[in-house]
């Protein structure tokens, strides 16, 4: 008998609306489980890939190479111009960040939708999977969306690298897979091309996207690597020109100093461990019940660490191997997985991140598909055997599906949920970290500076010293303590601790920097002028290097040559707080009230808990005869707990007619 073919008409026209259904329901979960991290602060590479990064202050700054020695961070361009886009739009405000990394996130999890929709709509797979495509489709993109495994990539904001680019990988399968039923192919080729070469602008990870393309092409389009070619060597040849735009980047930008050959760990120890790491990421996926921030994962010495992890990696690869050879459709699940990690989880050292949970983002969605499939073919033949009539087994098979899907879903979102509240500040996420790997001297550094930077003194020297415990010769744990004990008066122990950092690591531009500040505040101007030479020997935009040598070039009454160098410090840190007040200074010892009175202003909105700069600001009123708007300066000085100079205050009362 002939199908009806008003059936075949309608059919379509209710998958489209099941889509846009499944679309919404996948934007709306995704908002809800995130909907706790935007007031997440800005937390460790945050500070200088985007707070301080003098680089995102202008669009078009953003894409420019920096110099020798400079910010690295724009060698991935194309992320770097979004965080520029986002400053431009709201300043250093986190919640537009925030709101950036999930929208990308949406983005990226409606397209793997689309993806795997139209994949299963394709001729190879169109009799079997036609009439579940949106609902398969649905699930994969639900769960890999709600998935706690991608907070690390989505709710800390520097990870907009790992999230952009898988946005654009899956927009180059998906711009492919269109192209390929299309009557006006070439506009999806294009655009495929044009994400694949965004792509490389925003991670390097993005290398693998063309293999995977033809891959996918082999897989389910084509059916050959040979028919591939035919009938697409022009695409072929755009994507593979991607990797020029991929080679210009690594040529004219920088690295960022954590990744490549001859940074203390080899490519074999590197490759060794790679595959007990792999295989946590495994457990992950299906059990993310100890996500940690910073593993500091050790690397593989003994053949009990290296032997089993190595086999059972082995095993994977070995049978995606052979189901790429037998059964396309099925390797493609594994050679997803393996070529996106394959760059930060081979061989290449990653020397500051052995492991890290943010590179799972898109190899999660072959895991989670994996899944997905697996159950609903198990699901079918559970089905089968306990229902007779078809309409039963549909019913059935629905509800089943169903409370699945939504158990799995609200449990994964639940913890995402819980998840964001660890990113809030650097202090909770840091105080995580060191509850699940107390032996983690990094995360107990980091962990003493948050402490520090909010004043909870005694809490960070019990960090960094655990820390210096379980390392001896850590030189950035002295530089931290040596900044803590200037905190709190004790610079002969702050001096002490930054001459080991720098003893440890000769190059360390930080430790000199903050040696120097030390030395200022003891009025030792030209050793301090000797340190800021030094950080910017080693590193020519350091903001506050400049800063801090302008204040030491103002304490020898070299004053043309500190206010170049405060002007360059603001130039490279528009927040530098401190570079305005000095600079007001400056300024108002030449006269220039109006430019002075702005400059405080503006330290102060960046700082309103900034101290010297109300007080300094209060005698330039003074000197104005303003003298309501001196007092209240110097009335916000001393709930600030300063101590005014008595003099200043006495002639304050004086000259303004006014008794204490």
């Amino acid at each position: 008998m002939n199908p009806d073919p008003r059936s075949a008409d309608l059919a379509a026209p209710r998958r489209r609306l099941w889509a846009a259904l499944a679309c919404a329901a996948i934007v709306a979960a995704g908002i809800a489980v995130y909907s706790n991290s935007f007031n997440g602060a800005f937390i460790f590479d945050d500070v200088s890939a985007i707070q301080e990064n003098a680089a995102l202050r202008s669009p078009l700054q953003s894409l420019v190479p920096p110099g020798k020695g400079g910010d690295n961070w724009p060698r991935r361009p194309v992320t770097n111009l979004t965080f520029a886009l986002n400053y431009a739009f709201s300043g250093l405000d986190v919640r537009t960040y925030h709101a950036g990394n999930l929208l990308i996130h949406l983005l990226a999890a409606l397209t793997l939708f689309g993806l795997i929709r139209r994949t299963l709509l394709l001729p190879a797979l169109r009799d079997r999977f036609a009439g579940v495509s949106v609902a398969l489709a649905a699930a994969v993109a639900l769960i890999w969306t709600v998935h706690p495994l991608q907070t690390e990539s989505v709710t800390y904001m520097t990870q907009r690298f790992e999230s952009l680019m898988g946005l654009c990988y899956l927009l180059t399968l998906y711009c492919l897979a269109r192209g390929a039923s299309s009557e006006k192919p070439w506009r999806w080729y294009g655009a495929a091309i044009a994400a694949c070469a965004l792509g490389m602008g925003a991670k390097e990870a993005m290398v693998t996207a063309p293999v995977v393309a033809l891959l996918y092409d082999r897989a389910f389009l084509s059916g050959s690597f040979g028919e591939a070619f035919r009938r697409r060597r022009f695409f072929y040849l755009g994507l593979a020109a991607t990797w020029l735009v991929l080679g210009a980047i690594l040529l004219l930008y920088e690295a960022s100093g954590g990744a490549g050959f001859g940074l203390g760990i080899g490519a074999w120890e590197y490759a060794r461990t790679q595959p007990g790491v792999i295989l946590h990421y495994l457990r992950l996926s299906f059990w993310p019940n100890s996500l940690c921030f910073d593993y500091s994962w050790p690397i593989a010495t003994s053949a009990w660490q290296i032997i089993p992890a190595a086999a059972g990696i082995a095993a994977l690869l070995a049978g995606t191997l052979w189901a790429l050879c037998r059964r396309p459709v099925l390797g493609f699940f594994g050679a997803w997985f393996f070529l996106i990690l394959a760059p930060s989880s081979s061989f290449l050292p990653i020397v500051t991140e052995v492991a890290a949970e943010h590179r799972m983002y898109l190899p999660l969605a072959a895991v989670v598909a994996a899944a997905v499939f697996a159950l609903y073919w198990i699901g079918k033949q559970f089905v089968r055997g306990v229902a007779e009539s078809a309409a039963t087994r549909k019913l059935l098979g629905g509800l089943l599906a169903a409370a699945a899907l939504l158990s799995a879903a609200a449990a994964l979102g639940y913890q995402t949920f819980e998840r964001n509240t660890d990113y809030r500040d650097a202090i909770s996420i840091w105080q995580d970290t060191v509850q699940k790997l107390p032996g983690n001297a990094r995360a107990l550094n980091n962990l003493g500076y948050a402490y520090s930077e909010r004043g909870r003194a005694d809490d960070a020297f019990l960090c960094f010293n655990k820390a210096l415990d379980l390392k001896t010769d850590y030189p950035e744990v002295y530089n931290n303590r040596g900044v803590a004990f200037a905190k709190i008066g004790r610079p002969a122990d702050a001096v002490r601790d930054l001459d080991k950092a720098i003893e440890l690591k000769p190059e360390y531009a930080a430790a000199y920097n903050n040696r120097a500040a030390v030395r200022l505040s003891a009025g030792r101007y030209d050793e301090a002028l000797a340190d800021c030479d030094k950080a910017i020997a080693l590193l020519p935009d350091y903001a506050q290097a400049y800063g801090n040598r302008g204040i030491a070039l103002m304490g020898i009454n070299r004053l043309v040559e500190a206010a170049r160098d405060l002007d360059k410090a603001i130039e490279l840190s528009p927040t530098f707080a401190a570079a305005y007040n000095y600079r007001a200074v400056l300024r108002l010892r030449a006269g220039g009230y109006i430019e002075a009175l702005a400059d405080w202003g503006r330290a102060i909105a960046l700082q309103p808990g900034y101290a010297d700069a109300y007080i300094n600001r209060a005698s330039a009123w003074y000197l104005m005869r303003e003298y309501d708007k001196a007092f209240a300066d110097l009335k916000t000085y001393e709930q600030l707990g300063g101590r005014p100079d008595p003099r200043f205050v006495e002639q304050l009362y004086h000259d303004a007619g006014r008794t204490k």
